[in-house]
């Protein structure tokens, strides 16, 4: 059920088509249950991008089949944000075709069907990727997981069996995947793939812990698989520290392949899978020639270079590190206050905060979590809640967001969980957060 419609102006936010007053287009429509996040790291209609976009339909637009310098530019232009050894690209239209394509690559490779996903995981709308998403599957009526997918549990450290104060949950958490591929093997079985969002985005805006990507790739790579890194909704800087999130575990980790939508064309349906070149060359072996019509065309390529240009001309990504982590202070504050934030968690412009009933049993408060954002869109604030309880209020927003805008969505916040508290019950006593 979507809340109305939208006329779309420059920047961060954007105007009803109601006579009313501007919307804070923080994120996209609230929906019941919320849709995809939409994340646009240039803001909407940025006039740069609008334009470059103009500009080359005016001139050109044609498949991929005809040799065109913007594929050529915009293939160099991300490369350069990349490990050296991810040097192939394979242009796309949207991130499940993206996810979808990475597979492929990933079973031609390896010789096997086998791949192992993440609980609460999405990473598309397709058959093949339904699959793996635990996030979709989960729901729908007899659902039967394929005998090829595995499900490894989620390095939840706030929520799951390894957390905080476990002395090495990226360890704990890495050897449960390795418990999956010696499985498979014990039943004759082969990995080809692990497919993992660099941070998890649907499942809660889950963080993974120090080393976790590391060591599950040494297992990974033992069992002659590859490790594939969902870039979709977290790249193009939205993590601050870096332009990649699979860069957030270290130099000394690299994806086997790399996935990008979503950001890449800021709305314009452009998306990217990059990888290794003895990937590539497997892939070629098929038979099968790869094409895509609409793949690397020249206005999407030109799109993608514009959004780009504007990431470093504006500094977004520093700007995602800056606000990000004066969004994060302005949150802290509110969970010593408020009795239903439980846990706040992000990196830059990739944030999550989860609330619970109960901060000892960690109880979901779900039913809160959908009063916040429905509340939140009366005060023109949209946002929505996910997770695998759907009580994990998730910020992505563009990274054009500002330290103003952080000040007014989390004044705006603090006034619906203090009506909220004082509804359900919830109160705070001598400083402590209690239950009653």
């Amino acid at each position: 059920m979507h809340s109305g419609r939208v006329k779309s102006v420059p920047g961060l936010h954007s105007r009803p088509t109601e006579p009313v007053s501007p919307v804070f287009f923080f994120f996209r429509f609230v929906c019941s249950p919320p849709p995809p996040p939409q994340p646009l790291p240039v803001g909407h209609c940025h006039p740069d991008v609008v334009s470059a976009g103009a500009r080359q339909m005016q001139t050109l637009n044609t498949n991929s089949r005809f040799l065109h310098d913007n594929l050529v530019l915009y293939a160099q232009r991300l490369q350069a944000t990349l490990p050296a050894d991810l040097s192939v690209f394979y242009f796309v239209n949207s991130g499940s075709e993206a996810n979808d394509l990475a597979l492929r690559l990933a079973r031609q490779y390896s010789g096997s069907q086998h791949v192992v996903t993440l609980d609460n995981a999405y990473h598309g709308h397709v058959t093949s990727l339904i699959e793996i998403s635990p996030y979709k599957w989960r729901d729908a009526p007899n659902a039967q997981l394929s005998p090829f997918v595995h499900v490894a549990p989620s390095p939840d450290v706030y929520r799951g069996r390894y957390r905080r104060d476990h002395p090495d949950p990226g360890k704990a958490y890495a050897d449960q995947v390795r418990d999956i591929i010696e499985q498979v093997q014990t039943q004759g079985g082969k990995i080809a793939a692990f497919i993992a969002e660099s941070l998890q985005s649907c499942g809660g805006q889950v963080i993974p812990p120090a080393g976790y990507f590391q060591q599950v790739a040494e297992h990974v790579h033992n069992a002659g698989g590859l490790f594939i890194a969902d870039e979709v909704q977290v790249g193009f800087g939205r993590v601050g520290t870096h332009f990649w999130g699979f860069q957030l575990q270290g130099d000394d980790f690299v994806p086997d392949i790399v996935t990008m939508g979503k950001s890449m064309g800021n709305g314009h349906p452009v998306s990217c899978v990059v990888t290794k070149r003895e990937v590539a060359e497997a892939f070629a072996t098929s038979g099968m020639e790869y094409f895509n019509t609409f793949g690397g065309n020249t206005v999407s390529c030109a799109i993608g270079l514009a959004v780009l240009d504007v990431i470093a001309k504006e500094d977004l990504q520093g700007r995602a590190l800056r606000v990000g982590e004066y969004l994060v202070s302005l949150l802290e504050k509110q969970k010593s206050k408020h009795p239903l934030i439980g846990d706040i968690r992000g990196r830059g412009m990739f944030v999550g905060v989860e609330l619970v009933r109960d901060p000892s049993k960690l109880t979901p408060a779900t039913a809160e979590a959908q009063e916040v954002i429905y509340r939140l869109k009366e005060e023109r604030v949209l946002l929505s809640a996910d997770g695998p309880h759907r009580n994990v209020l998730k910020f992505k927003p563009p990274l054009s967001f500002g330290a103003d805008d952080a000040d007014f969505v989390v004044d705006k916040i603090d006034a619906v969980l203090t009506e909220i508290e004082a509804a359900t019950g919830l109160n705070v006593r001598n400083g402590e957060k209690d239950v009653n």
